[in-house]
Formats: C-alpha cells, structure tokens, sequence
C-alpha cells in the first residue's frame, strides 16, 4: 500500500460532489419554477470513505497508482425521481449539460441485477480547479426511484452486515421485496398524470396563497392599515371555506390597491 495523503487525495472528489449537489438541486429549483413540476425530488452525495475505497480496490484487483480510473465512484451523487419516467428525462438532461462529460451509463432499470437492484448510473468525469490547477475526476451519478433508493439502501445495510455473504433465505426475501417495489414503480406511473395534476393544483395554491399574505404585508408598509386589515378578513373567510378561485379574486384586487398605493392614489 502506497504513502499517501488520502485527505488531501480525496479533497477534489469532495469538491466535485459539493458542486454537483448544487448544480442538480439548481436544476430542480428553475424546473419547479418554469412548469411547477420537476422531475428531481431530492439530491444527494457522498465520497467514499478511505477503507472502502481500498476495500473495493482490492475486490476488484485495482492497483494503488490506478485508483482514480480503476474506482470510478469514489465521488457519488444520488438522483432521486418520483416515477420511473422521469429517471430517462433527469439521464437525458445530464448527457446534454456542457459542465461535465459522460463517460458511460448503464441500465440497471431494463436490464436489472439477479439481486433485484435497479436504478440507472452514469460515470461522469467533471472538472474540478484546485490550487494546483483544473483536475478531471471522475463521478458516478445514480438516478433512480423512491422506491428502488429504500430497496438499495436496505440491501447495502444487510450485504454489510453479512460481509457481501447474504443467506439463500435473506437473499430471495430482498429479490421478492425489489420486485414488490418495482410494483408499486408501475403502479404509480399508471396514475402519473393524476398524481401530477393534484401536486400541480396544490402549488398554484400554495403559490397564490404566499402572494396574498405577503401582498397584504406591502400594504402595511405603505400605511393601508385599513385595507390591509379588510382583506386579511376577507381571506381568513376565504380560507376557512377553502375557495381558491375567491382566494385568486382576492388576490387581484390585492394587487390593484398595491398599484394605487405605490402612485400614491387615495383608497377607495
């Protein structure tokens, strides 16, 4: 085993993970705000700790000076989506970002391991500007469900505990449990468009709801105490009775006093 400093190795691969992390949770920030939906439902990531970076080194009969091309998901980012449709739309929009190059993917949603592990990775190879200049390394970009993530992540906690040496009966329970999460995949596709029109339906809401609120707080601040005071009544009516499309009328006529207010007009 060679001498070398593994904080100061892996300080590039901790970089490269910060910044995707914030670049793929930016992306799913501006496609919430462009279509009110976004097929990311969170982000995560993660460098390998030192021991299993050498563990997986020796598993896989990589040498020491080989390590940042022979390990290719020292620097891991974790993609998870609410249905299996949106896992090709997230891997589409990553081959076409200029800010990272894609190595090679691999299916493991189409062609899913005898284990019962599906999910959908991508080696990337990213750059990175450290003190000593721009250095490539390499990630592993993994895009999968809510679903397969709780089965993946169940198994990686018992392959652990066995030492990658599951029991035959623990192994066929985890194969019939993937394929009970697959299930419950395809089921939730088959009413996507109407778990996607109720998601929608309740940000419009929460959307007009905050505009409201904080629109009535404007009027404060322009000394429209009494206006403002009328329509926060109007809203409390208005939401007791859980009427949005009187919330969106409220909501208009909140904006035009604002508008009378920054030109100074008198309210009516």
């Amino acid at each position: 085993m060679d001498g070398r400093d593994w904080s100061l190795f892996l300080q590039p691969y901790e970089q490269a993970v910060e910044e995707l992390k914030v670049k793929f949770k930016t992306l799913r920030s501006e496609l919430k705000s462009r279509e009110a939906y976004t097929p990311i439902e969170f982000v995560t990531g993660r460098v390998k700790r030192t021991s299993s970076i050498l563990e997986k080194a020796k598993r896989l009969q990589v040498p020491m000076d080989a390590i940042e091309t022979g390990i290719e998901d020292i620097a891991g980012i974790r993609i998870m989506c609410q249905f299996v449709e949106d896992i090709h739309r997230v891997a589409e929009m990553i081959r076409i970002r200029k800010d990272l190059t894609l190595v090679y993917e691999k299916d493991y949603i189409t062609n899913y391991k005898d284990s019962g592990y599906r999910s959908f990775h991508m080696i990337v190879e990213y750059p990175v500007q450290t003190s000593l200049g721009l250095k490539n390394v390499l990630a592993e970009v993994q895009v999968r469900t809510l679903a397969m993530n709780f089965w993946a992540t169940i198994e990686h906690s018992l392959n652990y505990k066995y030492q990658e040496s599951l029991p035959d009966d623990v192994r066929e329970r985890l194969r019939k449990a993937a394929e009970a999460a697959f299930l419950l995949d395809t089921e939730m596709s088959s009413i996507r468009n109407e778990i996607l029109d109720a998601q929608r339906g309740f940000e419009v809401k929460s959307n007009i709801v905050s505009s409201v609120l904080n629109d009535i707080q404007k009027l404060y601040f322009f000394h429209r105490v009494r206006e403002a005071v009328q329509f926060q009544l109007r809203f409390n009516e208005l939401w007791e009775k859980e009427d949005t499309g009187g919330i969106r009328m409220l909501s208009d006529d909140i904006a035009l006093a604002l508008s009378r207010a920054k030109r100074g007009g008198n309210p009516k």
